[in-house]
């Protein structure tokens, strides 16, 4: 099991890494408002990849939490640039 924990957490990283690129160096506010949106589903799958890998699920609510956070995020962003393009 700790192979494939190993390499979940790489994956997770190199894409962690990228999105946070694309949130540095994106050229407009929407790109970067999409790579942080990003990043909360990239910590919600860390949080998930974590508790399989210690057979913890007492930081399960975290993702409710994260989910929440994100979708929230996620409308409210959508609802500010809607009001911009008029």
């Amino acid at each position: 099991m700790m192979p494939v924990y190993v390499v979940t957490l790489v994956l997770l990283g190199c894409a962690a890494a990228l999105t946070l690129y694309r949130a540095a160096r994106g050229p407009s506010m929407l790109d970067r408002a999409v790579a942080l949106d990003t990043m909360t589903a990239l910590a919600m799958c860390g949080v998930g990849a974590f508790a399989v890998a210690t057979d913890d699920y007492a930081d399960l609510p975290i993702l409710l939490v994260l989910s929440l956070l994100g979708f929230v995020g996620s409308v409210s962003l959508a609802r500010f640039f809607a009001g911009k393009s008029r």
